[in-house]
């Protein structure tokens, strides 16, 4: 295995959803707000500033009172195929670089997300600490908010 596999933590979905609907929950503030948190949790977006060299900013409450900050830059955007940022989650990981990738099959589309850590060791701590878990909850909430915003299109 290469060392920037071991470096990264790679989560892949398929959402029953076009490509553009999905795109836009990712790049689109009003529809941010409605699912990049884990569940039962409220996202607070700051700055999002969508462009390559732009950069984005959410807070999240925590249960025990702590703000949560998420931010980044966007160092690459491929309309409706690939975003890329540098990100940070504070206090939680720092320096990380994330890759989006989209993907449109037949009325659904791929996703794949993949986080860059700095070394395999800081990959595997990241992991440990909920990786998989708080951003599965997150991409479940996606799911529903797309099939929410499906269903409001169909009966309006």
């Amino acid at each position: 295995m290469s060392d920037l596999a071991n470096r990264t933590a790679t989560i892949e979905k398929t959402f029953n959803a076009p490509l553009k609907l999905v795109w836009d929950a990712w790049t689109q503030s009003e529809h941010i707000v409605k699912w990049w948190a884990p569940k039962g949790m409220a996202i607070n977006v700051i700055e999002h500033n969508f462009e390559v060299g732009g950069t984005w900013k959410y807070s999240m409450l925590m249960p025990d009172g702590n703000e949560f900050i998420s931010e980044g830059k966007y160092t690459e955007i491929l309309i409706h195929e690939k975003i890329v940022t540098q990100a940070d989650f504070k206090p939680m990981t720092q320096n990380v670089e994330i890759q989006i990738h989209f993907e449109a099959d037949k009325g659904q589309t791929k996703f794949t997300f993949k986080v860059i850590h700095a070394t395999p060791e800081y990959r595997k701590q990241q992991e440990e600490m909920g990786f998989y878990n708080g951003w599965g909850s997150a991409f479940d909430r996606l799911d529903m908010f797309l099939k929410d915003a499906i269903n409001n299109t169909k009966n309006p």
